[in-house]
């Protein structure tokens, strides 16, 4: 884990950016990120990735929420970095819907969702059933729109969190 901070730390910066773009699609982030170099130890960087996301303006947070899948689709049509797509696809895994009409209700619930408030639904997926994730989203329709990108946003900072460990190997 240590080798992966310090090869970051000196890395170029376009680099630095580029490899943390993984861990959140907003390129506002990853360059406050790369441009806090260097840290001395993960619970740093961890700390601070959580105090810059907090920090950013909405479309920020819009930008990194657009590169990911919508729940149940391919990480491939999100457009994020590689990486994240194979994130994606292993955060998702247990909310792969067996049963068709799951999957519809999924289907129906992020186009539903995307109407109200404008950006796609994003939860942190991991551990969760296609059920659990399809009750999250009925639940959190009932959000007014201001709320909403509140959780949205906490839910992308879970996400970012996760990844980073597994980036960094913690």
């Amino acid at each position: 884990m240590r080798e992966v901070l310090s090869r970051w730390n000196s890395a170029a910066p376009e680099e630095a950016v580029r490899e943390i773009l993984s861990c959140c699609g907003s390129t506002a982030w990853a360059g406050k990120m790369a441009g806090r170099r260097p840290f001395s130890n993960e619970g740093s960087l961890l700390l601070l990735a959580d105090r810059l996301w907090f920090g950013l303006p909405v479309a920020d947070w819009l930008e990194a929420f657009g590169t990911h899948p919508r729940i149940g689709e391919r990480p491939a049509s999100a457009g994020g970095p590689p990486r994240s797509a194979q994130w994606s696809d292993e955060e998702q895994s247990h909310a792969a819907a067996p049963e068709d009409r799951i999957k519809l209700a999924l289907s129906e619930g992020n186009r539903a969702y995307e109407q109200k408030f404008g950006h796609i639904f994003i939860v942190c997926a991991m551990g969760k059933s296609a059920p659990e994730i399809l009750e999250i989203l009925r639940r959190r329709m009932h959000n007014e729109g201001g709320a909403e990108l509140r959780e949205a946003a906490e839910q992308q900072r879970q996400i970012t969190q996760l990844r980073l460990r597994k980036w960094l190997g913690v």
